[in-house]
């Protein structure tokens, strides 16, 4: 990783001068070591007409390894743990690093030459590698408010010989202003990981304070608050409405010329106003379990179950008499058993579930004579040739009398900040579809196996892109339900007693 800070001066304020706030000697170069590498800080040039600082940090990637996140923080592939662009691209990393050799200039502090260093200078900030999940445009949008000049951001091509395929999520970024030395180190420590959206260590509470002092002056006003406090907390929701409380009281205080301390008596910690944003999972289920209710539907089948997450919100509802959990993976299964304590579940409530391993694109007699089945979340797991087997397997052989899909809307991915433009919201996904696709494969479903089919919004229904996830509820057509009852009436006869004993077990 790599950045260099230049400035220029005169003979009466030599641009040497940035050695003396920055506490390292011009000619010298000095070596630091880091908890992921090695930093060495030396300069490019220095004379009293223009002086150059650059920062090198040497990334260790086995320490990264060793010394990175908690539980989950590495990924899964052991040679991604290795092979990544953790040690040429900016990022938590370079601020960790910065916040350790430049801690004096980040606290604007020099004995030597104060008052330069509550000065501004002419400053030019180079980073030649930046990720940047949002572009060169996000990248303006950070920056741009932070009375910098000039931010110039440039996207870095794939390769420079092959221009047909494209850019690459990094930015060579260039800051060219007049502020203090401290201001713009701070604005860097904080920027760089929100750009990456990514940090290299577990996000503690003790992350709030870092992040307000060092957002101390710009950060409170920044129009892109919201976005930079979520992203630099690693999205963790309560350390971001704490900062963004605290935040509110800085901009209270400094808009009435107040001290924070003197309005703070006035927030009252014991009461909670603000409501917390309901996660889209639990939307999604609460419209499910809404969608069953209304059906009168009362033996489930939860096709694609996972790891039991809508298994266990249909048992705390006892009109739900028989749930049957499906899933391919034996993995997923045993976590979904784990997280409905089977184990230790009393005889009656275990009586009214059962989880099984089977694969949905095949028919199984097992999935017969069940009032409504739910596939949340399953059919984009699925290569699109596949569909038809899977539309068979339920539609044409189990033939519930409700069945549920619900799937993303590719449409709303524009509002996903996070998201890069043209990437799905899951690695696993294999499609998203817009309204319009989803609404003509359900009625052409729908019409083949005898249902009807309406479309419920889950989330909130955007007028312009429509809601995040999309609901599809199949009703079975009279005509054919009651052919569906004769089909299965005998295999009801000889398989009832099986099925109990089942479910006991």
């Amino acid at each position: 990783m790599f950045l260099t800070i230049s400035t220029t001066g005169d003979p009466e304020r030599p641009a040497t001068d940035l050695g003396f706030l920055l506490h390292k000697h011009p000619e010298k170069a000095q070596t630091f070591s880091t908890s992921h590498g090695t930093a060495h800080v030396f300069y490019p040039e220095a004379s009293a007409e223009r002086c150059t600082a650059a920062l090198l940090l040497e990334v260790d990637p086995v320490a990264l390894v060793r010394r990175g996140k908690g539980r989950g923080g590495a990924p899964d592939a052991a040679l991604a743990q290795y092979v990544n662009d953790r040690p040429y691209a900016a990022s938590s990393l370079l601020s960790v690093a910065m916040s350790a050799v430049f801690k004096t200039a980040l606290n604007g502090v020099c004995r030597a030459l104060p008052e330069r260093a509550q000065a501004p200078l002419p400053l030019r900030i180079e980073v030649p590698a930046l990720p940047a999940r949002g572009g060169a445009e996000l990248v303006r949008k950070l920056f741009g408010p932070l009375c910098w000049k000039s931010v110039d951001a440039v996207a870095v091509p794939l390769d420079e010989q092959f221009p047909e395929w494209g850019d690459s999520r990094y930015v060579r970024l260039v800051l060219e202003g007049e502020l203090r030395l401290a201001d713009a180190l701070r604005q860097l420590y904080v920027l760089l990981p929100v750009l990456d959206d990514a940090k290299h260590y577990w996000v503690a509470p003790d992350e709030v304070d870092k992040l307000l002092r060092a957002g101390e002056g710009w950060l409170a006003g920044h129009p892109e608050q919201k976005l930079i406090t979520s992203r630099y907390l690693s999205r963790r929701w309560g350390l971001t409405r704490q900062a963004m409380q605290r935040l509110e009281l800085v901009r209270l205080a400094e808009s009435d010329d107040l001290d924070v301390e003197s309005i703070d008596n006035a927030v009252d910690e014991t009461t909670d106003t603000e409501e917390k944003p309901v996660p889209l999972a639990e939307q999604r289920r609460t419209a499910i379990l809404d969608a069953l209710r209304t059906a009168g539907a009362s033996r489930i089948l939860d096709l694609g179950c996972g790891q039991g997450q809508l298994v266990q919100a249909l048992l705390k509802d006892v009109g739900f008499t028989e749930i049957v959990g499906v899933d391919v993976s034996m993995r997923a299964l045993t976590i979904a058993s784990r997280r409905l304590k089977l184990d230790r579940m009393g005889e009656r409530q275990a009586a009214r579930v059962m989880l099984q391993q089977g694969s949905l694109t095949y028919t199984d007699k097992r999935l017969k004579g069940y009032d409504a089945a739910v596939l949340s979340e399953v059919i984009e797991h699925l290569d699109l040739p596949r569909l038809p087997a899977l539309e068979y397997a339920v539609f044409g052989s189990a033939r519930p009398r409700t069945v549920l899909v619900t799937t993303p809307n590719v449409e709303y991915n524009v509002r996903w900040e996070t998201l890069p433009a043209g990437h799905v919201r899951h690695g696993d996904h294999r499609f998203e579809w817009t309204r319009a696709e989803f609404r003509d494969w359900a009625r052409a479903v729908a019409q083949r196996h005898g249902y009807r089919v309406d479309f419920v919004p889950v989330g909130p229904d955007d007028p312009e892109v429509g809601p995040p996830t999309q609901m599809a509820v199949f009703t079975m057509t009279a005509a054919d339900e009651g052919r569906n009852e004769n089909k299965n009436e005998s295999w009801h006869e000889t398989v009832n007693e099986t099925e109990k004993e089942a479910n006991v077990a």
